[in-house]
């Protein structure tokens, strides 16, 4: 394929360089020279002085090629970039230590230093329990037990779990574990997790709590419990923002109405994973089932305002 462009710039050129021998093309000095108009000596020191150190090629024959079975994976297409950039622009809300090597990181991806998206996420900084995170990571994918130190305020004590899920709920970083004794599903706040040891001990976790835990809405679900449907009404103010933003996976629209408002049903295991939301956006949402759910939120509502 003949190429006939006026590259002056280093950083240009070299691009151009190393995309052609990834799509897999034997390059000669004396014809990149001519190419990009600069001396024979000047791709020679592009090749031995920048691009060797960086990417597996070599020349042979006259001609620079990328090794066998080496391939540079490509993130340049826009919608990549759109997603770098959000990723980017969440990590502000998770700490400065955190927000800094997650930067880092997709510095090394992505090539901009100009990010239009913004981003306020109101949640804790586990920058110092990054160390931590990573021995929950490891033990929750290879279903080890572990025991570890929790902080209750005015006492600590140690306690045995099998790790299910490291969560996040209204911005607080909870791991999610079955007791080792009774196998009964707890939450325990991250930041109050020290001293975590992992044991040589493996379990099982059903498909059936796997999905629940992945259906949860907040911290207060209960996995003991079979989950049940809420059914609600949302005026149009509500709905509008409510499928923009789901309350839950388990979201699903029963009747929609040409003056813009809506019935859902939303699947739940605890009456206080729905309150806080209704409580949210009252008044622009009515309970229309279970009785029992409108009769415990009347009775808040009475308590308050009383």
């Amino acid at each position: 394929m003949a190429y006939k462009h006026d590259y002056d710039k280093t950083l240009t050129r070299l691009n151009t360089i190393i995309a052609r021998l990834n799509d897999g093309e034997e390059l000669s000095v004396k014809e990149l020279a001519k190419e990009f108009n600069v001396s024979e000596r000047t791709i020679q020191r592009d090749f031995n002085n920048r691009l060797v150190s960086l990417y597996p090629i070599y020349q042979d024959k006259k001609k620079w090629k990328m090794q066998d079975g080496y391939k540079i994976e490509k993130s340049t297409n826009n919608e990549e970039l759109i997603v770098l950039d959000i990723l980017e622009k969440m990590t502000d809300g998770l700490g400065i230590n955190f927000s800094s090597k997650a930067k880092h990181l997709l510095s090394k991806i992505k090539n901009n230093d100009l990010n239009p998206f913004y981003a306020k996420l109101n949640m804790e900084d586990i920058s110092t329990k990054l160390s931590d995170i990573a021995m929950l990571e490891r033990s929750i994918k290879e279903k080890q037990q572990i025991v570890f130190v929790y902080n209750f305020g005015e006492y600590t004590r140690e306690i045995r779990v099998k790790p299910l899920k490291i969560a996040n709920y209204e911005g607080y970083w909870y791991l999610i574990a079955l007791d080792s004794r009774n196998d009964v599903l707890k939450k325990y706040h991250l930041k109050s997790i020290n001293n975590i040891q992992i044991l040589d001990e493996n379990f099982l976790v059903s498909k059936e709590l796997e999905e629940n835990l992945n259906n949860s809405i907040n911290v207060w679900f209960n996995a003991d419990v079979k989950p049940y449907d809420v059914e609600l009404f949302l005026d149009k103010y509500a709905a509008k923002s409510l499928k923009r933003k789901p309350i839950s996976l388990t979201q699903r629209v029963i009747k929609e109405y040409s003056d813009g408002s809506m019935e859902i049903s939303v699947s739940v295991t605890d009456d206080m994973e729905i309150i806080p939301i209704i409580g949210y956006w009252v008044p622009h949402i009515k309970i229309i089932s279970p009785d029992s759910l409108k009769e415990s939120f009347l009775k808040r509502l009475h308590e308050y305002l009383d």
